[in-house]
């Protein structure tokens, strides 16, 4: 195999590889935004303080894996020559962010 087909083939396998590092990450945030579900209705229905525990770590997880999730798609993007996203690395506030501003605007 000339250098150029072996150059050609090394560049597909780390395109396919940090395709499938998305898709991985992706599949994975599914599985624990399922679980968290099933934790919060067994939440309402037990009102219990092992699963607040096991739903805020649940959450902690997914932000986590939605953090790493947005650096991925840019490193794929960047190796098949995409532009990075625009307002992919927003993010929502958070509950004592909205509370802050509710408090300014009520003054």
């Amino acid at each position: 195999m000339d250098e150029v087909s072996q150059r050609v083939l090394e560049y597909l396998t780390e395109v396919e590889e940090a395709a499938e590092d998305v898709l991985t990450t992706k599949q994975q945030i599914v599985d624990l935004d399922t679980k968290r579900n099933r934790n919060r209705e067994a939440l309402n229905a037990l009102k219990h303080d092992v699963a607040d525990s096991d739903q805020e770590q649940l959450d902690k997880e997914i932000n986590d894996l939605r953090k790493g999730l947005k650096a991925k798609v840019n490193r794929l993007n960047e190796m098949q020559g995409k532009p990075e996203l625009r307002g992919y690395s927003l993010s929502p506030l958070s509950t004592d962010e909205i509370r802050a501003i509710n408090s300014l605007l009520k003054r």
